[in-house]
């Protein structure tokens, strides 16, 4: 092992540790995309996937977990979504099926599900969108937090990885690990994450054109075409119909949407229909969309969720080949400096 590769190995052992991989990159948790074969991929190469749970019921949870044991020996997680109707049941899984770590997303976890989980035996992560809820679900017991910025896809906050990162890994860096996510492509920026004080990353767009992936094969070309340009940010057009960021690709779906707001607010404002409904007529428009653009490849008008690296993301390629990549640019980064430092 090279002195340069024995110091990256430092600078991410805390993370490494934590999640039981050979190198600390976790599998971003994309609902449709994030399932046994892409998350034993990720594992098996050294990182560590995360099965995104969605909407799943308990049970298909159950055989999805047992699905990915069964392709790989290797530690991997679950993501579950804190506003699932189901969530206690589908934690009594996690901890039936011994999951090692539990990734909590969406939100504030309700009260004693932390307590729950690692008095079940796992380890607890949670989404920290500011330094106070940081410092608030540290209090609450969390064993690790990732921190996601605003160039992330899918449901995101406002706030950029780089301003996320500068506020939170000083504070409370030294207390539990960080794993930094949003916008991540190569392994430069790895590496400057690890040297600000991260104990690892989350990448989720880089592996949507992993081999392994079973996304359609439109939903990849899409991601191959695109520049981090297209992924943009799903915006209101009232803000009395406020609307949850989504970050995704352009398209005909996305043009729609707005079409869409503009519509129903017009039947709002001429007494058609009450803000509660015109709200959730707006929200459920994108119902199904993911999985029709994920699943059936509907590219046109299904929802293309991807975050700004989208742009890096320039082939299909084998996973255990994206994260060797990923290590060699980093390992690249230190080299250019000179001797690695003891």
């Amino acid at each position: 092992m090279t002195a340069h590769r024995q110091h990256l190995d430092r600078l991410w052992q805390r993370g490494r540790e934590f999640l039981g991989s050979d190198v600390a990159v976790m599998g971003g948790a994309m609902a449709w995309v994030s399932e046994r074969t892409l998350v034993s991929a990720i594992s098996n190469a050294g990182g560590f996937g995360v099965i995104a749970s969605g909407s799943m019921p308990p049970e298909v949870l159950r055989e999805e977990i047992r699905a990915t044991r069964a392709l790989t020996d290797r530690p991997f997680g679950v993501n579950l979504i804190t506003l699932h109707p189901q969530l206690d049941a589908l934690m009594r899984v996690c901890l039936e099926e011994k999951v090692g770590h539990v990734v909590l997303a969406g939100g504030l976890p309700p009260g004693g599900a932390i307590r729950t989980l690692k008095e079940g035996g796992a380890r607890v992560m949670c989404f920290a969108p500011a330094l106070v809820l940081a410092k608030k679900l540290i209090r609450s017991g969390v064993d690790a937090l990732v921190i996601e910025g605003a160039e992330a896809g899918g449901h995101i906050g406002p706030v950029s990885t780089s301003v996320l990162a500068q506020e939170i890994l000083p504070e409370v860096g030294h207390e539990v690990p960080v794993f930094v996510a949003g916008g991540i492509g190569r392994g430069e920026a790895i590496l400057s994450y690890l040297e600000m004080g991260a104990a690892g990353v989350q990448l989720g767009t880089r592996f949507v054109c992993a081999t392994e992936c079973r996304a359609h094969p439109r939903f990849k070309q899409a991601f191959i075409r695109a520049g981090a340009r297209d992924a943009v940010l799903s915006t209101a057009v009232d803000t009395r119909f406020p609307v949850i960021p989504v970050r995704a690709l352009q398209n005909e779906g996305t043009r729609r949407f707005q079409e869409k707001q503009h519509e129903v607010i017009a039947r709002f404002e001429r007494g058609e229909l009450d803000q509660k409904e015109a709200q959730l007529e707006i929200e459920h428009f994108w119902a199904g969309a993911l999985r029709r653009a994920v699943v059936e490849g509907d590219v046109e008008t299904g929802s293309l969720m991807a975050g700004q690296s989208v742009g890096m993301v320039t082939r299909e390629q084998p996973t255990a080949e994206i994260i060797a990549d990923l290590v060699d640019q980093a390992l690249a980064a230190l080299r250019r400096r000179g001797p690695a430092s003891e």
